[in-house]
């Protein structure tokens, strides 16, 4: 039944055949492929996914609208479309941003050249999973030499109220010489308590000298089980900035890959996350170098309170060939609990001579002198120790393109930490 339902999803949506074709492969695979690996987070018995493929109902927990400002925007709840908006003269640039199954219509031959360009099928189980189940989605497309000055904004919400799997696949396909720089939310909305589960998968391909700069905020909540992967697939002189804050209440696993394929090509990560309570939070940034002189830096701090779990793995590999490659990682964790645990693990894989690569981590707590300097000034402990950690988180938060985003991430770490 779970087979012909999928089936009938993809008619009721009136997929093309290749689509429905590959969500049947995809599904005929999962039973026996392995779930990925990330190291020292033990998930196997995490609910991430129920096997069913549904839409979500109308929600009432929709957003304001009125005061929106005039940017390329997308708003979904649940696996509803709420709000779109383009303005006349991207629109007639040709630029597209919709929700996925319109965007098969109206660009159909670009979406069946990327779909999963950057993941395939059967990577493993979740990959397999989300390519069977995704049951909504998103698609940015910038046409070659297009390039926009305003931020774009996805916004996604998971409706608490639900219990609807948050399974969504979102694609920018960034062309030729194109720029842009793109804001991406992640959120549970509501004060609903359903369990649900997500598998997101964000892929972004930037052709041969595209500059991407994406942001993103993660906030799904305490009930949400989810596995999170964003790749990116890089053309010769192509560049990605990446900014992630991973500020979601419940279990997560995430993946966020760079594929350096073009020569020349540059992708920097930054990641900032705050676990707290009891949840767990595993995060996988790897950069793989294919091209010559191709570039990766990654940078990841990470905040623990109470008894919660962060694991950073920073994976960089440089591929035989890729000469004149630079990897470069560094990951660091600040714990304000002596009951959380945290491992920062940098894993260097290098299949080449002529190379530059380097790592670096750290494990500690707030440096007593910083915090003696703060109160010395007159600063309670309560406060002295948020500046401190605003500060280690700052390098990320700075690289948000949108200041009001920049102004909700420091009023969740503010949130969090006077939760203490």
């Amino acid at each position: 039944m779970t087979k012909e339902n999928i089936k009938l999803f993809s008619e009721m949506h009136a997929e093309p055949s290749w689509l429905a074709d590959l969500r049947q492969k995809a599904f005929d695979k999962i039973e026996t492929l392995e779930l990925p690996v990330i190291e020292r987070v033990k998930f196997h018995r995490w609910n991430l996914g129920d096997g069913t493929i549904t839409e979500s109902e109308p929600s009432a927990n929709v957003p304001d609208f009125t005061a929106l400002d005039n940017h390329l925007k997308l708003v979904q709840v649940g696996t509803q479309t709420v709000f779109e908006q383009t303005p006349v003269e991207l629109a007639e640039q040709g630029v597209v941003f919709t929700d996925f199954h319109s965007a098969l219509e109206e660009i159909p031959e670009l979406i069946e050249e990327f779909f999963m360009a950057s993941v395939k099928y059967d990577d493993d189980k979740l990959a397999a999973y989300h390519t069977a189940y995704f049951n909504s989605g998103a698609v940015l497309y910038i046409p070659d030499n297009v390039e926009i000055a305003e931020p774009i904004e996805g916004i996604f919400y998971q409706d608490s109220d639900s219990d609807v799997p948050f399974n969504k696949h979102i694609m920018i396909i960034a062309g030729k010489n194109s720029k842009i720089s793109y804001l991406e939310r992640l959120e549970s909305r509501g004060e609903g308590s359903a369990k649900a589960t997500a598998n997101i998968t964000v892929e972004v391909i930037a052709r041969s000298g595209a500059q991407v700069k994406f942001a993103a905020i993660d906030r799904l909540g305490e009930n949400v089980t989810a596995y999170i992967s964003r790749r990116g697939k890089l053309g010769n002189n192509a560049s990605i900035d990446w900014a992630i804050g991973v500020m979601n209440e419940g279990n997560v696993v995430a993946d966020f890959d760079s594929d350096l394929i073009g020569n020349g090509s540059h992708a920097d990560l930054k990641v900032v996350a705050l676990s707290s309570g009891r949840q767990v939070q595993g995060i996988d940034t790897r950069v793989t170098n294919y091209g010559c002189n191709s570039i990766g830096n990654i940078l990841q701090h990470g905040v623990i309170l109470e008894k919660a779990t962060l694991t950073f793995n920073g994976i960089g590999h440089i591929i035989k060939g890729a000469k004149g490659a630079d990897a470069q990682q560094e990951s660091r964790v600040l714990m304000l609990s002596d009951q959380a645990r945290s491992d920062a693990n940098p894993i260097l894989l290098i299949d080449e001579n002529d190379v530059t690569a380097g790592h670096a981590a750290s494990i500690g707590q707030v440096d007593p002198e910083d915090m003696y300097y703060l109160m010395s000034r007159g600063l309670d402990k309560a406060t002295a120790e948020r500046l401190v950690v605003r500060g280690f988180l700052g390098s990320v938060i700075v690289e948000i393109p949108v200041k009001e985003v920049r102004d909700e991430m420091i009023a969740t770490i503010e949130e969090k930490l006077s939760k203490r």
